[in-house]
């Protein structure tokens, strides 16, 4: 079944007695629980840590990276989008206008 370019794929830690830790990506249904280490070939266990489903090349993480961004660095703008509509105050010339209590 091939897969669907937006779907998540989990990341799982392996730890290599000599090598250290390096990561491996399977799916929930075939994580082996040791793999061979990528440097010497040896068997190594998989890690217990935190869920890693954040892919780079995911939209919908994309999409979640940006909204979480936004948050705490909001965008800039120097001006109103080109085409909006801006509140038109009406200005009085009539002198007896200036006479009236203001608000």
């Amino acid at each position: 079944m091939p897969r669907r370019k937006d779907a998540v794929i989990p990341l799982y830690q392996f730890r290599c007695a000599q090598c250290g830790p390096f990561d491996r990506t399977y799916s929930m249904a075939t994580v082996p629980d040791s793999s061979a280490c990528p440097a010497c070939a040896s068997d190594a266990r998989r890690q217990i840590t935190g869920p890693r489903l954040g892919h780079g090349s995911s939209t919908q993480m994309r999409l979640l990276d940006s909204t979480a961004r936004s948050a705490s660095e909001p965008a800039v703008v120097s001006g109103p989008r080109p085409g909006a509509r801006t509140a038109v105050q009406n200005v009085t010339t009539n002198p007896l206008h200036r006479k009236l209590p203001r608000p």
